[in-house]
């Protein structure tokens, strides 16, 4: 696991969005799994960008989702699918059919989860997935003691993920109780991931899934069994970290043509 501090998240986004476009150059038809939430818009908006300003031509890129609530309807605004077509696929200037996703108002949600995850490894599999961390230390919708081995699934939130997600709703009790999620044995499939974290709030899901032991009680902390894991956090959230100042050395050191 390589964890880069950085000033900020504008400095965190444009940092993994140069990752990307370097990928996209490389391997135009990219698979790009996208998290949700406001912590990883600076990527979006950093990509963005790059792509009017000519820098990078990300129009063959796919792009796959990494969670979506249960029930609502089609079309929600506040359903994932609503969200990556708004803030990634749009500005990106991709067609939807680049973008695959769970079915979250499916009938049989079992059979949905069971063909996303086939669907993924038709594809060929994630080239790069970004991941935010939840105050608890999930990722995904994978809440504490989820399985390191699971798949892609149904998952019951806790109330502080739904709390922490009902500023994107009118009210609590808008909130979804169920999501689809990919699984962290899916997550890990992943070539490369990515996990952007932000803000103090965020300080103590970083220390234990970065530092700590890795158990299901942190779920983020599977990133330590990754081979390409990356953990790009600012200031306020690497506060609490020991080993902050190796950090910061190593990445100080690290040869240019490594890359993220």
């Amino acid at each position: 696991m390589e964890v880069v501090i950085v000033p900020d998240a504008v400095a965190g986004g444009e940092l993994i969005a140069e990752a990307i476009a370097t990928l996209v150059r490389r391997k135009p038809d990219a698979l790009l799994g996208v998290a949700t939430g406001s912590t990883p818009l600076p990527i979006y908006e950093a990509l963005a960008a790059k792509v009017r300003a000519g820098d990078v031509d990300a129009s063959r890129a796919r792009i796959c989702q990494l969670d979506e609530y249960v029930g609502l309807p089609a079309g929600h605004p506040e359903s994932y699918r609503s969200v990556v077509l708004r803030e990634v696929v749009e500005p990106l200037g991709l067609a939807e059919e680049s973008f695959m996703g769970p079915d979250g108002a499916a009938e049989d949600v079992q059979a949905a989860c069971e063909a996303y995850d086939r669907a993924l490894r038709e594809a060929g599999g994630v080239d790069l997935q970004l991941l935010g961390i939840g105050t608890d230390g999930h990722i995904g919708f994978n809440e504490p003691c989820s399985s390191l081995a699971s798949r892609t699934r149904i998952k019951t939130l806790t109330r502080q993920t739904r709390e922490d997600n009902a500023r994107f709703f009118d009210s609590l009790d808008e909130v979804p109780h169920h999501v689809i999620t990919q699984g962290i044995g899916t997550i890990l499939e992943a070539r490369h991931l990515v996990l952007l974290a932000t803000g103090e709030g965020k300080a103590d899901a970083v220390v234990h899934a970065v530092e700590g032991p890795v158990a299901a009680l942190v779920p983020a902390s599977a990133l330590q069994l990754h081979p390409h894991a990356t953990v790009v956090v600012d200031e306020a959230a690497a506060a609490k970290l020991k080993l902050a100042d190796y950090f910061r050395a190593t990445y100080a050191a690290k040869p240019e043509w490594q890359g993220l």
